[in-house]
C-alpha cells in the first residue's frame, strides 16, 4: 500500500469512528464487486441488443415492454444469484458498531437487505416485487422472474393479465416521495456522507452530497472514477469499494482496542 492510500483509510476511519449519524449514498459500483454489471458502461453487456438508456424508460415500457425485458433477462438471473460482498457486509458492522444510521442506495438488487442493513432507502426501487400498472395489482416477483428466465414469458398479471412491471424506477419515472424525504431527511442529520461506488450522475440522488456538504457534513467519495462532487470532498479514495470500505472498519476496530 502507498502512504497516500493508508492516509486517506485513516483520515476516512477517523472521521467515521468520530460519527453517530453517518449516511452512506451508494451507486452500481457497490454491486459490481457482486458480479451485477453497471448498464451504463458500454462494455457490460448490456448494450448489445438495446440502449438502455431507451427501453429503460417509462414510455418504452408501456408501448413495447417486450423490449424491456428482452433487456433486462439476463440481468435478472445474474441478480437472483448475487450475493453480497465485503463492502456490502463492512457497511453492516459500520451500523452495528452505532457509526452508520441510514444507507441511501441507487441499486435495485436488494443486496444492502441481504447484507443485513436495517435502514435502506432504495431510492430507484427494487426488483422484490412486481406491480400492474393496469390494476395496481402488486406481487412478489420471485415466480415472474423465474419464469422470464426459463422460457422467456412475459409476466402477466393475475388479475388482469396486462404485463408486470418491476418496482424500479424507470426513466422518466417520479422517484418515491417517501423514500426520497426520508432521505433526504436521513442527509440532513448526517455528520458524515460516504458516496461509495456511484458516478452521482442521476438527479436527484446526486444533489444529496451538495445537501450534505450545506451542513458542514464531511464527505468521503470512494470511487473509481472522478465525480462531481470531488471538489468539496474532505477524503478521495479510488480504488475499489469491496477493498476500501472494508479496511476503513478494520481501522475503525483497531481504534477500539
Amino acid at each position: 500500500m502507498n502512504n497516500q492510500y493508508d492516509a486517506d483509510i485513516l483520515k476516512a476511519a477517523t472521521l467515521l469512528q468520530q460519527s453517530t449519524s453517518a449516511v452512506a449514498l451508494t451507486g452500481a459500483g457497490l454491486s459490481t464487486p457482486s458480479g451485477i454489471p453497471d448498464f451504463r458502461s458500454p462494455d457490460s453487456g448490456l448494450w448489445e441488443k438495446h440502449n438502455p438508456l431507451v427501453v429503460a424508460t417509462i414510455s418504452a415500457f408501456q408501448r413495447k415492454p417486450e423490449d424491456f425485458y428482452d433487456w433486462i433477462r439476463p440481468l435478472v438471473k445474474i441478480t437472483a444469484d448475487a450475493k453480497p460482498n465485503p463492502a456490502h457486509t463492512a457497511l453492516v458492522t459500520l451500523e452495528k458498531m452505532g457509526h452508520l444510521s441510514a444507507v441511501i442506495t441507487q441499486n435495485i438488487d436488494g443486496l444492502h437487505t441481504k447484507a443485513g442493513s436495517n435502514t435502506v432507502y432504495e431510492v430507484h426501487g427494487h426488483s422484490r416485487e412486481v406491480e400492474c400498472l393496469s390494476c395496481g395489482r402488486v406481487d412478489p416477483a420471485d415466480r415472474f422472474m423465474a419464469a422470464l428466465v426459463d422460457t422467456g414469458a412475459l409476466p402477466r398479471c393475475v388479475a388482469c393479465q396486462s404485463v408486470v412491471k418491476p418496482k424500479v424506477i424507470l426513466f422518466g419515472e417520479l422517484l418515491p416521495f417517501e423514500i426520497m424525504q426520508n432521505a433526504q431527511a436521513a442527509t440532513e442529520q448526517a455528520d458524515v456522507m460516504i458516496v461509495a461506488g456511484s458516478s452521482l450522475e442521476v438527479a436527484p440522488v446526486s444533489e444529496l452530497p451538495w445537501i450534505a456538504k450545506r451542513n458542514q457534513t464531511k464527505l468521503i467519495v470512494i470511487n473509481y472514477d472522478p465525480t462531481p462532487a470531488d471538489s468539496f470532498a474532505d477524503v478521495i479514495i479510488r480504488d475499489d469499494v469491496a477493498k476500501v470500505i472494508p479496511a476503513i472498519v478494520s481501522k475503525i476496530t483497531a481504534f477500539r482496542k
